[in-house]
């Protein structure tokens, strides 16, 4: 069995399709064709079967496939572990993070970062908080900050670095627009504008109406803070959303108003695999931003002052 079979079987089970397999590996369809015809072979049974023109993975290669997932996986890992042994300022972090922080928070920290070591490459993915706990556990990213942050799960870990205030977003045009603060009752009857379900923002949001006496109407369900509070602004409805999110990005912006009653925050936490052994520029990346948010745990202000150890 050799390692070339397995990456060619992974590519069809993932593409179910031996054409776009090899459009994508740069081989021939027959190469690919005869690699899994020796590999099904060797191994006595059929990995695949057909289904209409796609190629479908059978019971025993869907048992098959996941085993050669985490095998494709460790070796990776093993080969970046020996590029960052020889060159421990060029290797790769690999993080995820909710769309709303990638606004303003992860190009900051990244620059950060790379002001002392230029040469780390990141790779990036976005997702909602049931993914991004799926590719921590899958190994698709090193590192990931979600919120809220899960304070029980059996296997991530990670550590608090901010709790946000979550504002009111309101028509510039609305009555409280131009109020120093808000009781959050006082948007009783107003058309909200909300993250759809599976977005963290959601429940939070959702919550809070509750503790303030009623259920939120919704006008509008979205995926992007963008959209939310660009929707705002044109005078579709309210919303609540993070500091973060209310960076200007266009002239048409709402008003933002502070929320005293009920205090509406989110924690946003960073956490990876429990026991798990990070690569080493991942685990300086995390030294780093976890003093660059100051102590964990406490309601941090981002400094942009500290600096990381690729030796520790």
């Amino acid at each position: 069995m050799e390692l070339r079979q397995l990456q060619y079987f992974m590519k069809v089970a993932q593409k179910e399709h031996v054409t776009q397999a090899a459009e994508e590996l740069h081989v021939a369809q027959s190469a690919v064709s005869r690699q899994i015809h020796q590999l099904e072979e060797e191994l006595g049974v059929n990995l695949f079967m057909q289904k209409g023109r796609n190629l479908q993975l059978t019971p025993v290669g869907q048992l098959f496939c996941k085993r050669v997932e985490t095998i494709i996986k460790d070796l990776e890992r093993a080969v970046l572990e020996v590029h960052e042994f020889l060159d421990p300022e060029g290797g790769e972090i690999r993080i995820g993070f909710p769309h709303s922080l990638g606004i303003h928070l992860i190009p900051t920290v990244v620059a950060e970062f790379r002001k002392r070591y230029p040469n780390v490459k990141f790779r990036f993915k976005q997702g909602m908080y049931p993914s991004l706990i799926r590719d921590v556990l899958a190994g698709e990213v090193d590192l990931a900050f979600v919120s809220p942050f899960p304070d029980r799960h059996d296997h991530v870990e990670g550590d608090v670095v901010l709790t946000e205030e979550l504002f009111a977003v309101l028509p510039p045009n609305h009555p409280l627009a131009t109020a120093k603060h808000i009781t959050l009752s006082q948007l009783k009857g107003e058309k909200f504008i909300l993250f759809r379900d599976g977005y963290s923002l959601r429940p939070i949001v959702w919550q809070a109406c509750l503790e303030a006496g009623f259920t939120p109407d919704i006008a509008f369900e979205g995926e992007e803070t963008d959209t939310i509070r660009g929707l705002v602004a044109a005078g579709m409805g309210v919303s609540l959303l993070p500091e973060m999110a209310l960076f200007q990005t266009n002239p048409l912006q709402p008003a933002r108003v502070s929320i005293v009653d009920p205090e509406v925050t989110r924690t946003i936490g960073l956490i990876h695999r429990k026991d798990d052994k990070l690569p080493l520029v991942a685990k300086s990346f995390r030294t780093f931003l976890l003093q660059y948010f100051g102590l964990k745990g406490s309601v941090a202000t981002p400094n942009g002052n500290a600096k990381a150890d690729l030796g520790q």
